[in-house]
């Protein structure tokens, strides 16, 4: 047995401490590589200051109280680690296929592990490319799959309904989750593409693999069922490798248009993205879900009433961790939230029931580290037990 494989090991018993239901309030924040959100804060930066960022964000979330971190590691077929299978991300050094000189995943679960702080694998499975005007590595997915691949605005899109892009996706987690000890593997709402000026919706160019596949299925139950695959093979590959390591889902904040019927939305979730969380839930092919509550309290998209029907036994009867993305980010910009928001829905949280085992997961850490409006006060004194 190889070290990695022994760590792993290790680590994993104490992952299934922190896991168990009902354990420890789950307190996460996202940490974004795509367009350099978070980490690296720029491309081409040195290993050691990059090591020195990923330290900054780990000591950060230990001193606030978080005890987990969602890192993208696979933002457009790449990897922000040593993978076996896809190159180098860009967003390390500014070429994509160059390595950075360390493995960023391996660091950022040594410091965690420091710090109490379980590392996740966040991955994007259908986004190819955020810029389809930047070089691609000879070994990326689109280039091996270039048949499956759709051009989205400036995006380069995997088709769901190609069978061997599910195939390359769940190879690829299965890559992570055998050689890293991670706490777990995270997707968020990127399925199908959110419709928009550059991408009219209905205008998905996934006719010739509905032609081959669809069976007679009604196309949006067939694009549905594309992705209720997905979700099921890495549900399943994740607990087959490891059955400690958590899977879980960060989908758009609000199921479909009436549900509830209380809440205004103008996308369907259900209908343009064809992504069904519910049956997911119903299934047990998550372990927890982090639904996208970025909207205030009381508006026409109440974070309570929302938050109040994700956990709802009805719509979750198997009592699966619901942990709220909570949208610090909204601090800043056009929004310009006070602090006192996300104070009242990290309290809305606490005494949302049935909560099962409770928790969020922060948008993103970089409000987080600049104490934004004192948020770090607020999530360090948030109440919890």
């Amino acid at each position: 047995m190889n070290f990695r494989v022994v760590v792993c090991f290790l680590f994993g018993l104490a992952v299934s401490a922190l896991s168990s239901a009902g354990a420890q309030v789950f307190k996460g924040a996202w940490v974004a590589s795509v367009y350099n959100i978070n980490f690296p804060s720029r491309s081409g930066l040195s290993a050691e200051t990059q090591k020195a960022q990923i330290r900054e964000i780990v000591e950060a979330a230990a001193h606030n109280g978080l005890n987990a971190l969602m890192v993208q590691v696979r933002p457009e077929g790449d990897a922000l680690y040593a993978s076996q299978i896809e190159p180098w991300s860009r967003f390390l050094t500014g070429t994509q296929g160059m390595a950075p000189g360390y493995d960023p995943l391996e660091y950022f679960i040594q410091e965690g592990r420091k710090q109490g702080v379980a590392i996740h694998a966040w991955i994007n499975p259908y986004r190819a490319a955020a810029n389809v005007s930047e070089a691609r590595a000879s070994n990326n997915v689109s280039h091996q799959l270039a048949g499956a691949v759709h051009r989205i605005g400036t995006l380069l899109w995997l088709d769901p309904g190609e069978p061997a892009v599910r195939e390359h996706v769940v190879k690829v987690v299965r890559d992570i989750v055998e050689r890293y000890p991670v706490a777990g593997v995270l997707l968020d709402d990127y399925f199908y593409p959110y419709p928009s000026r550059s991408y009219p919706k209905g205008s998905f160019a996934d006719h010739a693999f509905y032609a081959r596949y669809g069976g007679g299925m009604d196309l949006a139950d067939w694009r549905r069922q594309n992705i209720n695959r997905l979700i099921k093979e890495l549900h399943d590959t994740v607990k087959e490798v490891r059955p400690d390591a958590l899977f879980g889902v960060s989908p758009f904040g609000i199921y479909r248009k009436g549900f509830p019927a209380n809440v205004k939305v103008e996308l369907d979730q259900y209908q343009d993205l064809y992504a069904d969380p519910v049956a997911w839930l119903r299934q047990g092919w998550v372990d927890y879900l982090s639904p996208q509550l970025y909207w205030r309290d009381k508006s026409a998209q109440s974070f309570s009433t929302l938050l109040q029907w994700w956990r709802n036994p009805a719509i979750n009867p198997n009592g699966i961790p619901i942990y709220p993305s909570i949208a610090i980010d909204r601090l800043g910009g056009s929004y310009g939230w006070p602090s006192s928001e996300i104070a009242s829905q990290l309290a809305i949280e606490t005494k949302t029931k049935p909560r099962s085992s409770g928790g969020f997961i922060l948008w993103n850490v970089g409000p987080l580290l600049e104490n934004k409006k004192g948020v770090a006060v607020v999530v360090a004194k948030g109440g919890y037990q």
